[in-house]
């Protein structure tokens, strides 16, 4: 189960392989050239391009910051949000916090608070289940303590689950089978990886993965394949790999773009297979993508490297059946100014960049199968709203500087190199890389 390397590139070719088999289930030029759309709904110019230097929205947490309140998390298919909110503060008086519920597939999207007797802890983490229910996590003294919140009329219902000791623990994003949530408690040389929501008799340890562990993406819709990124406990390069939740947790390699880089694996698509991967194989820190099961290289699009900020996945564009190169992914660009909104396609070799709506929970939003994005936001004249932003077109851009005309070398935002002979996934130290080398 290994993946990927650089597209034209000297690091090696290994592939984006299968995790196996479902049973259930500051480039030269600067910022990629912004498009008009039809943009719909939402305040603050949402839809509007913006070009170089130019922010739509407030800003946000840097990339890779830990979950704030006010963050917004979402279920798999988008039906349901929930994020830690402020009360207003009286004149000298405390902020407290507690948990917030949005119905966002509904006609109107509408929030629900989930106040209890006692405000919660800024560092308390709250994720929503496909039936309405939130789960909180709170930390008490050196237990992790987990809670199911629900509405009934106009007070707020708790479920105890039950606790975990542990110092620290983060929530993975929400299981695509709706019902399930799983904790990752990272240690220098192994990370254990719980079931807080979802099983029999309340917190279950599922699996212990050696190594430390971060990230968390989900590779199937069964919500049984989980991607990590792992450091070894002896110390190296993070590589993602596979841990394989009916399996008792067995773990299996899933990216190996060079020996001594890091891999690490931020959103993948069940449908097409598209990956979204941020390496620093090609000398620095890059966004790239590649195809889970191909044996084609990971590509480094320049356009995805704007010079005036850092650039995030999101969101793919679901039911794209074995079409990763016309899945939309919706990026969050945070630069100087704020966050603003990126829409890119694989094959459209172009970054779209629009001003995101006042208000908008930087990072959070969905996708429709008929690429229409969903940008949840809230302002002080409406709590709970959803802005839309239609997928722009593409248009087949000339070749950049260095380029050819058929784009298919180096790493540029193009069609895959000419692939091996054989196409078949294999491990890295078998992959053919004299074969690749010679599409040069």
């Amino acid at each position: 189960m290994t993946a990927c390397a650089i597209e034209g590139g000297t690091a090696g070719a290994a592939t984006a392989a299968d995790p196996g088999p479902e049973t259930a289930g500051p480039g030269p030029d600067g910022p990629g050239e912004a498009e008009e759309t039809g943009g719909r709904g939402g305040p603050g110019g949402v839809g509007e391009p913006v070009g170089a230097g130019e922010a739509g929205g407030a800003g946000g947490r840097a990339p890779g910051a830990p979950h704030a309140p006010d963050a917004l998390t979402l279920t798999a298919d988008g039906a349901y949000g929930a994020r830690l909110t402020a009360a207003p503060v009286p004149p000298g008086g405390q902020r407290a916090w507690y948990p917030e519920r949005w119905t966002l597939d509904g006609p109107e999207p509408y929030a629900v608070p989930l106040p209890l007797n006692q405000p919660e802890e800024p560092d308390a983490q709250v994720v929503p289940l496909a039936d309405g229910r939130v789960l909180i996590r709170r930390r008490v003294a050196d237990r992790q303590m987990f809670s199911l919140l629900y509405p009934t009329g106009p007070a707020t219902g708790e479920l105890a689950l039950g606790a975990v000791e542990c110092e620290g623990m983060v929530l993975l994003p929400p299981s695509p089978d709706g019902r399930s949530v799983y904790g990752l408690t990272a240690g220098d040389h192994s990370s254990l990886l719980w079931l807080v929501a979802g099983g029999s008799f309340g917190p279950e340890l599922v699996a212990e993965v050696p190594g430390h562990c971060s990230g968390g993406v989900w590779l199937d819709r069964a919500g049984r394949m989980l991607a990590l990124d792992r450091r070894p406990a002896g110390g190296g390069p993070v590589k993602a790999v596979a841990v394989d939740l009916e399996r008792n947790g067995e773990v299996t390699p899933l990216l190996q773009i060079a020996p001594a880089s890091d891999d690490r694996l931020l959103l993948a698509d069940p449908d097409s297979g598209l990956l979204l991967i941020r390496s620093n194989a090609p000398g620095h820190d890059r966004l790239g993508w590649g195809v889970l099961g191909s044996c084609l290289p990971v590509r480094f699009p320049e356009c995805l490297r704007p010079a005036d900020g850092a650039v995030t996945p999101f969101a793919v564009q679901p039911g794209q059946m074995l079409m990763p190169e016309s899945c939309a992914v919706a990026l969050r660009v945070d630069g100087p100014a704020g966050s603003w909104v990126g829409i890119w396609r694989p094959q459209g070799r172009r970054l779209h960049q629009f001003a995101a709506p006042e208000g908008w929970s930087a990072g959070a939003g969905f996708w429709t199968r008929d690429g229409v994005l969903h940008l949840p936001y809230a302002t002080p004249s409406t709590p709970c709203g959803v802005a839309l932003l239609d997928a722009p077109g593409d248009e087949e851009p000339p070749p950049e500087p260095g380029g050819t005309a058929d784009g298919g070398r180096g790493t540029e935002p193009s069609a895959a190199a000419a692939p091996p002979a054989v196409c078949k996934p294999v491990p890295l130290g078998q992959a053919p890389l004299h074969r690749v080398a010679s599409t040069d």
